[in-house]
């Protein structure tokens, strides 16, 4: 007697079966590109294990990856990929999430969740993704598992612990809309466009790709857009899972399978209001902080790294509004290399908030052992012989002067 599928989804795939599956799929539109949504939508599982099958086919050269800077990455057959049409891939031993029964719909939703990923991951713009733990999952599988049950996330932290980054590593199909008091009604769903011929056409926003195409769509900033804006949000988030377009002869637009919603809040910001109408429709919320630990295995000088743990406990009693977190960190790094310590550290006092930057100064002085330090200032002019000459050059004494 055979087990009926659960009316929540499709029946889980063994091991390696669903790589088959894409690889085959690829491998029978040999001239297309094709994004996860697409071989979502043909194949019937969820967005996210589709995205682990595929990469995992390109990781093994058997796939290739691509994208056209929309930051949805698009996948093609290479001259591997029809051999691993044939064969499902195992994964090695251990490599994959624990089963659950699927006794229920819910379970058989969470069961569909991909194999753990711990090492870094490339994001959509070559950048890596460090992940992190969260509810004892790797945070891009514990994002993905929520996408599958369609459970909204809000994240919030403050700018710079990589809230945005988090949601670029777990959906790669990702739409984002970079939010600020501005933003209007017409910047989600569309507006009328001038067209080349002098007509007037009507464009759609970013929600209206994200639900049609079935792609994760990211507000970030959320908080900083007008309440009355993102009400507009909210019928594609409930039961309805549909808008009307006012603007666009009252057109109904419905949310395709996969359509997701994360947003991202910056507390303290100004003009950041999480209203209750907002907070209300995120089911999850998570709190995104810096991993230090991280900073320093990423070779950040680790006294700057002490710098900001001691900074950012100061923030946590209420002593201090700023800290820097790995976006500062990382950027120290970088300045460091180009500049030099001194520059570098003078440049990390020169972007804390103004109030904030005597405490800056005292903890690095502290902490790295400087006699001082101040905002990255241009000096006195250089004579025009300094001025001109290539990097790394050297200018003579004048004659007369002792060097």
């Amino acid at each position: 007697m055979t087990t009926p599928r659960t009316p929540s989804g499709p029946a889980r795939t063994k091991g390696g079966e669903l790589r088959a599956k894409v690889a085959r799929l690829l491998a029978d539109r040999p001239t297309d590109t094709l994004t996860i949504g697409d071989m979502a939508r043909q194949l019937g599982h969820s967005h996210g294990a589709v995205r682990n099958a595929a990469l995992t086919l390109v990781r093994r050269g058997e796939a290739d990856q691509g994208g056209r800077g929309t930051g949805q990455p698009e996948f093609r057959a290479n001259a591997k990929t029809a051999a691993a049409a044939k064969t499902a891939v195992i994964s090695p031993p251990g490599t994959h999430a624990p089963r659950a029964p699927a006794t229920t719909a819910r379970t058989s939703i969470t069961a569909q969740s991909t194999p753990k990923q711990t090492g870094p991951i490339r994001r959509a713009g070559g950048q890596l993704y460090h992940p992190r733990e969260l509810a004892d999952l790797p945070d891009v599988e514990a994002l993905n598992r929520l996408r599958d049950a369609d459970v909204p996330v809000l994240l919030y932290g403050p700018p710079g612990t990589g809230k945005t980054s988090l949601v670029e590593a777990a959906f790669p199909d990702l739409v984002t809309v970079a939010g600020d008091g501005d933003t209007t009604v017409g910047d989600l769903i569309g507006e009328y466009t001038q067209a080349d011929s002098g007509g007037y056409e009507f464009q759609y926003g970013p929600l209206v790709t994200a639900m049609t195409e079935g792609r994760a769509l990211l507000i970030d900033d959320a908080t900083l857009i007008s309440p009355m804006v993102l009400a507009a949000l909210y019928p594609a988030m409930d039961g309805r899972r549909q808008i009307q377009v006012k603007a666009h002869k009252g057109e109904t637009i419905k949310a395709q399978k996969g359509f997701y919603l994360v947003a991202g809040h910056n507390p303290g910001v100004h003009g950041a209001v999480l209203t209750e109408a907002l907070s209300s429709r995120f089911s999850v919320q998570i709190q995104i902080g810096t991993d230090y630990d991280l900073a320093t295995a990423l070779k950040i000088d680790a006294r700057v790294v002490r710098v900001a743990r001691h900074l950012a406990a100061q923030v946590d009693l209420g002593e201090l509004g700023w800290a820097p977190q790995l976006r500062e960190l990382l950027s120290y790094q970088k300045t460091e290399a180009v500049l030099g310590t001194k520059a570098a550290l003078a440049n990390l006092v020169g972007i804390a908030p103004l109030e904030d930057r005597d405490a800056v100064a005292a903890a690095i002085i502290k902490t790295v052992g400087v006699k001082q330090v101040a905002p990255l200032t241009l000096g006195k002019q250089l004579p025009a012989s300094a001025a001109r000459r290539p990097p790394g050059s050297t200018v003579s004494a004048p004659r007369g002067r002792s060097r």
